[in-house]
């Protein structure tokens, strides 16, 4: 009982009195009638900033479908593309605007401006008014609520026009365009789903991470590529080494050096020593995208990412055989090399190395660090460690996220349930315990949790750091799901056969209706009525395969955001959408920005409908609801303490 009136004390500080109570009720009692929000559910980022910021810009093709109900009567074809790349790409398009002698600038924002308020109106109809001012932006949404809610056809009409020509007078215009274009993806996008890997391949993993910071409603669910960050964040060396040899692989030194402040001048002078006169062509960076900032050329390049790749290989071999209940042992693989002969024996096969020169590597001790490398490493790991943008993102991501989510009726999570073939969760044993299924992941979140927040603790033996190195390639990681990770394969041998990883049991069995079931059950939803959202594996659609699973139970929605697996796929992406009234799935073109001269149109991506629910949802039908409702039951229980002078009212 004392606990009951302390809590009622605390929240009568915020209601003050029966007639406060009875408003805030009467305020979430409107919000449970309100459609569902709109959520998003995207997944695979791998850096692609600009393609991924573009598809929240537009709502994955939603706003032009709302640009063309609204004005397909009114505008033309080319008016209405213009207005949605005013949506989707503001500050570019007032640019070009500005740029073209023959536009009346201050008439052209005054048309827009109407345009994009009306846009608003229609967007914002499933809010109540309480909570579109919560998603207008607070230096302009007293202005843009009252152009919303204009009355039309009446006397007021002048004072809106005095609104607008007031923000052209002021000289607002722009800000005022971006403003409301902004507005206009907030409101269309309610929540954010991000299932795994906003890291690695792509240029820009730190930009997606300022942009989802911005948001108002975002979840994570870690892919493996975050955790290996996160690893590295926590001090982990095999995850630092990883997600260095990964970036210098892809040329991102713009990110590691200018984005999170990464020195690596250590190792561009150890390699640039060590290798003085090995070309070492076959570990040239990829150019998908320039540096601006830092460029490297391709040759110290390639000399930092055999000298990172080498270094990885040592620290993971030291790591594999000092916890061999990991069961990688097969992974070590640097004593298994001929050195006379160049040529190294895997699973019984003799292979020719395509590259045998390997100063750093004594035959009688493989997986020993020279002490120039291990400087090296005391230098790159204490440089993430004191990142602190990096750690900006990395608690973000954790405050923000799990290893799985369950909400409104799906369950997401990056990878897979590890499974054998039979289709039964795989248990692993950790300080002495069993977990599989859904206690396996409850596990593994702990861990990695206490594995980042623990990392400054020097009591800590670091056992949870390698876990989340074994997350990132275990063949039992939730997060993987391979048998193994060819690294090492794919930089020093030729024969592609070698390369080969293959899945476990679970990408095979989430065709099966019933083992798609099992596992919604295992995580405590109801089969007949809840769905799994998967991202990690690539649908490749040009090869005819089919994003969904298991007989409409689950979503595969890694569809190639990343320009890397675009030639795989044949698409570039795709949305998982679930509004009020259907789940739908959209399907992306590979992103171009808007050219100088707006000739580039933006690809309206291909949207299926999967699902129409049977009665529209309202936000009574989410989880939301249940917290709704217990705020309401609090705030009831306030007012009978105020009734029976329990509690004193202001």
């Amino acid at each position: 009982m004392n606990n009951n009136l302390q809590f009622l004390n605390l929240l009568s500080n915020k209601y003050p009195n029966r007639q406060a109570a009875s408003a805030e009720i009467i305020n979430l009692n409107a919000i449970l009638a309100l459609p569902k929000g709109t959520e998003y559910y995207f997944s695979d980022l791998h850096g692609e900033f600009a393609a991924f910021r573009h598809m929240v810009r537009s709502a994955s093709g939603i706003i032009r479908q709302k640009i063309d109900y609204i004005y397909e009567d009114t505008l033309s074809l080319e008016e209405r593309e213009h207005l949605a790349s005013l949506i989707y790409d503001a500050s570019e398009e007032i640019r070009r605007q500005k740029m073209d002698p023959t536009v009346d600038y201050q008439l052209w924002c005054k048309t827009n401006i109407l345009r994009l308020i009306n846009v608003c109106k229609e967007v914002s109809r499933k809010y109540t008014r309480s909570k579109l001012r919560q998603k207008l932006p607070k230096d302009w949404g007293y202005s843009i609520d009252e152009l919303i809610h204009t009355p039309e056809g009446t006397h007021k009409e002048r004072y809106y026009a005095a609104i607008v020509e007031s923000i052209i007078e002021t000289g607002m215009q722009d800000v005022y365009i971006l403003q409301l274009a902004k507005s206009i993806t907030r409101l269309c996008v309610d929540k954010l789903h991000i299932i795994g890997d906003v890291f690695d391949r792509g240029a820009h993993p730190d930009f997606i991470m300022d942009y989802l910071m911005e948001m108002n409603d975002i979840d994570f669910q870690w892919g493996n590529h975050d955790i290996v960050w996160m690893g590295a964040a926590a001090g982990n060396w095999a995850c630092t080494a990883n997600i260095l040899r990964m970036n210098i692989g892809y040329n991102n030194f713009d990110m590691l050096e200018i984005g999170y402040g990464i020195n690596l001048r250590p190792l561009t002078s150890f390699a640039n020593r060590v290798y003085a006169n090995d070309p070492c062509t076959k570990f040239t960076p990829k150019v998908l995208e320039n540096n601006i900032f830092d460029q490297v050329s391709s040759e110290t390049g390639a000399k930092m990412h055999k000298a990172i790749s080498i270094i990885q290989f040592k620290v993971e071999g030291q790591l594999i055989k000092a916890r061999p209940n990991f069961d990688l042992e097969h992974r070590r693989l640097l004593h298994k090399i001929d050195f006379e002969k160049g040529t190294i024996t895997i699973n019984g096969k003799e292979y020719e190395l395509n590259d045998t020169n390997f100063p750093t590597i004594d035959p009688a001790d493989p997986y020993k660090l020279t002490i120039q490398e291990e400087r090296v490493m005391n230098n790159l790991q204490a440089s993430i460690s004191r990142s602190p943008r990096l750690h900006k993102h990395i608690t973000f991501m954790l405050s923000h996220g799990a290893l799985y989510k369950v909400m409104n009726r799906k369950l997401m999570f990056h990878g897979c349930v590890p499974s054998d073939e039979e289709g039964n969760f795989i248990s692993l044993q950790f300080d002495g315990e069993f977990y599989s299924g859904k206690n396996l992941f409850d596990y593994f979140d702990r861990a990695v949790r206490e594995a980042y927040y623990s990392r400054n603790d020097s009591s800590s033996n670091n056992m949870n750091g390698d876990i989340m190195w074994y997350l990132w390639l275990g063949a039992k990681s939730p997060l993987f799901g391979k048998d193994q990770m060819t690294t090492f394969e794919r930089l020093f041998i030729d024969d592609k056969a070698s390369h080969k990883e293959n899945t476990v049991g679970y990408y095979t069995l989430r065709d099966n209706k019933e083992y798609c079931e099992k596992i919604l059950e295992e995580f405590g939803l109801d089969p007949l009525t809840s769905h799994i959202l998967n991202g990690h594996v690539p649908v490749k659609i040009k090869d005819g395969e089919n994003p969904i699973k298991g007989g409409g139970k689950l979503f595969v929605i890694d569809g190639g955001i990343s320009k890397a697996y675009q030639k795989t796929t044949g698409i570039a992406g795709y949305t998982f959408i679930y509004n009020s009234k259907v789940m739908m799935l959209a399907e992306h073109k590979p992103y171009s920005p808007l050219k100088k001269d707006g000739t580039q149109k933006f690809h309206q991506p291909k949207i299926t409908t999967l699902e129409k629910h049977q009665k529209r949802l309202l936000v009574k039908d989410t989880d939301q609801a249940r917290v709704l409702e217990g705020e309401i039951e609090s705030l009831k229980t306030l007012i009978e303490a105020y009734r029976k002078g329990i509690i004193k009212e202001n």
